[in-house]
């Protein structure tokens, strides 16, 4: 069993599709995701209501940019710092590289998304993978702060 981290994005207000989480294996460590969840707070009642794709992708070689870096916070508060490189929020997608879709979903933005994996559908890469992104299919309507927390392991 690896040590396990959670990616927190403080909830921010966005305008444009969005990297929500970008996270880079290190070198001879592999990772997991284990799960995560994304939520709103200024998009409330009927009125507002709209469903965003939300996407796991793999193979980026490229980082995205205009987010920040994110520290990986400890489960266990005795086990070592990630080795995993972690950025929130860019506003300017990850590129390059051949992709693979692993995982998509649709959120409906009324309510909070929670998504947890089994260990058969865990998404999983390493640094000949490159980076897996949490990515916003396309923009809110209108400006929506958003929250994002990624569960991830290094195996």
């Amino acid at each position: 069993m690896g040590r396990k981290y959670t990616v927190n994005l403080s909830p921010t207000a966005f305008t444009v599709a969005t990297d929500l989480a970008e996270l880079t294996p290190a070198d001879d460590i592999p990772i997991a995701i284990l799960g995560f969840r994304v939520w709103q707070t200024t998009e409330l009642g009927d009125a507002a209501e709209e469903e965003i794709t939300l996407s796991w992708i793999r193979g980026h070689t490229t980082s995205g940019t205009g987010g920040s870096a994110a520290t990986p916070v400890l489960k266990d508060h005795r086990d070592a710092a990630a080795a995993v490189t972690a950025e929130v929020g860019n506003t300017s997608a990850a590129s390059a590289g051949t992709t693979t879709v692993a995982y998509s979903t649709g959120w409906n933005v009324r309510a909070p998304l929670e998504v947890t994996f089994t260990p058969e559908q865990q998404i999983r890469s390493d640094q000949g993978n490159t980076t897996l992104v949490l990515r916003m299919g396309a923009a809110p309507a209108d400006s929506t702060t958003i929250g994002c927390s990624v569960d991830v392991e290094e195996l």
